[in-house]
């Protein structure tokens, strides 16, 4: 019951002292007693409480008992308010059933006994109380009915707009649910989805529908209480999607199987990205193995054709090279391919051949990946022998590269023209061979041709049909490319002999190799450093002129050590196999070697280094600049 609500009684009577005593008299705790001296006071009480019991006098001036009881009984809101009347004198029975016939369900005789007073309207008070508490409790089963169906609703409108589908069968695998999810991800509506058992609503594929519904017949059977299972499913388009089904099965006290609920997300697009992502992997895998086995290819022949180490590592160092420079022209196109000009043109940048001394011309064509990187290594290998023994060997040598395309077909020529005169030879190295055996690869054909001062390749490779070919255009004006990151070729290294280079590097070996080279060229090495910790504490204690940095030390960018060094006015230099747009943002200015490296390059690097330094300016030992 609401402790709050108290139960009300009417007491009626002209006299003041008469209502005095009844109120001590009916006095408990919960009840609340509203006095009136008169009739028409007594109706404006009614009007405005609920009563459980009204004690009236039946002789009053102006408005009796049995007239009050009477317009109480007249009106909706009074009607049903129990009536005992209270008298001092004796009624006939004609007066004692007009009293009963307006609502009295008792008559109490003056004196009144106080102890049958309050056992008569102690029955209307737990009366009262009763009809409280069951209001009560009618209010609240009404409140949470009322949050019950709102919980209901808001469950109901996110299922429906909730990813996953859901749908309940019962034991039969008959449809009993059907959401909105379920509509919009398969197409069947509410209407025709719900009576129809799953497997004749068709939207299991039919090679996955016998195992999709063993699987449901061994969740009714108990073998689990929950499974996933991956299904195609049709939907009302006739298109198919791949769906997870989360099902689950709902048994009895019994253990008899009541019903299975299962929620589907579709995951096509999640498979397809799986597939792709697959598929990347294994290219990515084959590439690698495949760029290994060319170095370890590039190494052995290179290896057997030396002469001297010094000639091993030229032209092995050389042909590594090309590979890398290749792979990075790929890689900025996310290996679709690169184009015939910008791999003559990435010969240009390297500064093995004179521009000057070469005539380019051909139609832009984008060439597959893999032919992409033959004809780079080959390209080498013409600029290579052109230098040795060639045209380019001379001063009056000139070199002509030209292609044209006919059909599926890219035709190549390289034409070497006043030159030293040359002979046919039986002897064939490693260039020959992989221009040969490249051509073949590419369902090609390479011949060479001996001429009075030089000599001809003529190349034909197959041609994928869908690649672009742009109209012919004379490349004859090529721009040069200068250094990656504008490190521009020394002149040499004489300027450097003793000039202070700190080298910045976690790599040991790299380390190594970078401290050698400088030391020939007569450079004091200062660190290396090894780590980002290491190099603000050399940045912080100075002597040295210039930095060859490391990109990333350890996995940690340099982007802190950058800084400081700009602070000082400390010239450095990015020696890193990041690309420039990997570099520390803030600084794609500064001039950047690849990996990996050639020597002339590091060195033409520091030489740049030195250049930018107008004065030698030693930082003092142990100075600090605020950070």
């Amino acid at each position: 019951m609401d402790q709050g609500t108290p139960v009300k009684f009417l007491v009626v009577d002209d006299v003041a002292e008469n209502l005095l005593a009844l109120e001590a008299l009916l006095a408990r705790e919960g009840l609340e007693i509203h006095k009136a001296r008169s009739g028409p006071e007594a109706l404006e009480l009614l009007l405005v409480h609920d009563f459980a019991l009204a004690l009236l006098d039946v002789q009053m001036p102006d408005m009796d008992g049995y007239e009050l009881a009477e317009l109480m009984r007249g009106t909706t809101r009074t009607r049903r308010v129990p009536i005992l009347f209270l008298t001092a004198v004796a009624t006939d029975e004609r007066r004692r059933f007009r009293g009963y016939a307006a609502g009295a369900v008792d008559y109490m005789f003056k004196p009144i006994d106080p102890e049958m007073l309050k056992a008569k309207t102690a029955v209307f008070f737990e009366l009262e109380r009763q009809r409280l508490e069951l209001a009560h409790q009618r209010d609240e089963l009404e409140v949470n009915a009322g949050a019950l169906a709102d919980a209901l609703g808001r469950l109901q409108a996110h299922g429906d707009n909730s990813p996953l589908a859901t749908i309940e069968l019962d034991s039969d695998l008959r449809l009993v649910a059907w959401s909105g999810a379920a509509e919009r991800m398969f197409g069947w509506r509410q209407g025709e989805a719900v009576g129809r058992r799953l497997d004749e609503l068709g939207m299991v594929a039919d090679a996955e529908l016998d195992d999709f519904i063993a699987h449901l017949t061994g969740l009714l059977q108990g073998q689990q209480a929950r499974g996933v299972h991956l299904a195609r499913n049709r939907r009302t388009d006739g298109s198919v999607i791949d769906c997870e089904w989360y099902i689950s099965a709902l048994f009895d006290q019994q253990g008899r199987p009541v019903s299975l609920q299962a929620q589907a997300l579709d995951v096509t697009e999640r498979r397809r990205a799986q597939e792709v992502q697959q598929l990347l992997v294994g290219e990515l895998n084959h590439r690698v193995k495949n760029t290994l086995a060319s170095v370890q290819a590039i190494a052995s022949q290179t290896l057997r054709h030396a002469v001297s180490p010094e000639a091993f590592q030229d032209a092995f160092t050389g042909r590594i090279q090309v590979l890398a420079r290749a792979h990075s022209l790929l890689s900025n196109e996310t290996w679709q391919g690169a184009m015939l000009a910008d791999l003559v043109q990435d010969q240009l940048g390297m500064g093995t051949i004179d521009e000057d001394r070469l005539q380019v011309s051909g139609p832009a064509v984008r060439l597959p990946a893999q032919l992409a990187l033959s004809l780079a290594l080959m390209l080498h290998e013409f600029i290579t022998n052109a230098n040795k023994y060639g045209a380019l060997s001379t001063t009056e040598g000139r070199v002509s590269l030209t292609w044209s395309v006919e059909g599926d077909q890219l035709r190549l020529q390289w034409l070497e023209t006043g030159g030293r005169p040359v002979k046919a030879t039986t002897r064939r190295g490693f260039g020959t061979r992989l221009i040969e055996q490249s051509t073949r690869s590419a369902g090609g054909e390479a011949r060479l041709s001996y001429r009075a001062d030089g000599i001809c390749w003529d190349l034909v490779v197959a041609l994928p049909q869908d690649e672009n070919v742009e109209p012919p255009s004379s490349l004859g004006a090529l721009e040069a490319v200068g250094r990656a990151g504008g490190v521009a070729k020394a002149s040499g290294a004489s300027n450097l002999a003793g000039r202070r280079l700190l080298v910045v590097e976690d790599e040991a070996l790299v380390a190594l190799e970078l401290s050698a080279l400088l030391e020939q060229a007569g450079v004091e090495v200062i660190g290396p450093a090894s780590n980002v910790r290491e190099a603000l504490e050399f940045v912080d204690r100075g002597g040295f002129e210039g930095v060859l940095l490391d990109a990333n030390l350890g996995g940690q960018p340099v982007d802190e050590v950058a800084a400081a060094l700009t602070r000082r006015n400390i010239a450095f230099v990015f020696v890193s196999g990041y690309g420039g747009e990997n570099l520390p943002p803030g600084f794609a200015h500064i001039p950047h070697v690849s990996k990996p490296f050639k020597a002339d390059e590091v060195l033409a690097a520091a030489a740049s280094l030195m250049r930018e330094t107008a004065s030698v300016h030693l930082l003092p030992t142990r100075s600090r600049t605020p950070r």
